[in-house]
């Protein structure tokens, strides 16, 4: 199937984990895929991957508000206009509340908050123009719920949901549909930390009693990025296998 087929989406942080996951699904369901992420070592293993598909780089750091219009035209130059944007793009820096160093708060709030800000203000100005569009925020589960030793990391969650509401009733008028998806736990690089213990305390705590790989969370962003789902807006999907009911 190509269920985006001729679309053109922008991938944050699309090199590592789920966002690589996502440029390939993306790419095999049609699009025309560019990746924004600082790591541009990992990049370039997705080029040999992907030789000869329409896949695209570029080193763009989306803390940096004022990198982003240069990269946006170089974008819409090349193609025309853009369709999608995945605000997959995070980090984690955790602490206690005690112990959390005001470099480990302000680093993530950047990121995960400052970054999903900055990118969306940029694309939906473009979006807009052409009265549709859809945009796709990257939050989680502790958003909803709240973890230990996060404070850092569920502020921006929440703040990502609240903001995903917010714009969904602002660029709803525009076409634009704006959604969230909030993963559980993922079989990422950034729960490589977790103690093995934990992680296995999760998955029986999880009812389909595993944790999540970066296709189920890509295959949630096709989902809310296709035809199939023209009137959603404004929705917090969460992909975690049950775990929170």
């Amino acid at each position: 199937m190509e269920r985006l087929k001729d679309k053109i989406a922008i991938i944050t942080g699309g090199a590592k984990g789920i966002g690589k996951a996502t440029v390939k699904k993306f790419l095999e369901e049609g699009a025309t895929v560019i990746c924004w992420d600082i790591d541009a070592k990992a990049a370039d293993s997705l080029y040999n991957t992907y030789k000869g598909m329409p896949f695209h780089f570029q080193k763009v750091d989306t803390v940096d508000r004022a990198s982003l219009d240069p990269a946006i035209s170089e974008v819409v130059k090349a193609h025309g206009h853009i369709d999608i944007l995945i605000n997959n793009a995070g980090i984690t820096r955790d602490a206690t509340l005690k112990k959390m160093t005001p470099e480990q708060w302000k680093t993530v709030i950047d990121v995960n908050l400052t970054g999903v800000f900055n990118c969306t203000q940029a694309v939906a100005e473009h979006m807009a123009e052409r009265g549709s569009g859809r945009i796709l925020n990257a939050a989680s589960i502790v958003g909803l719920y709240g973890n230990f030793g996060q404070t850092n990391y569920v502020a921006t969650k929440s703040g990502v949901i609240g903001m995903t509401k917010v714009w969904a009733r602002e660029l709803g008028r525009k076409g634009i549909c704006v959604n969230a998806v909030a993963p559980g736990f993922i079989a990422t690089e950034m729960v490589g930390t977790i103690p093995e213990k934990v992680i296995k305390g999760l998955e029986e705590k999880t009812p389909l009693g595993r944790m999540g790989t970066p296709e189920d969370i890509a295959n949630a962003y096709l989902f809310l990025s296709s035809d199939e789902a023209n009137f959603i807006n404004g929705a917090v999907i969460s992909v975690d296998g049950g775990l929170v009911m």
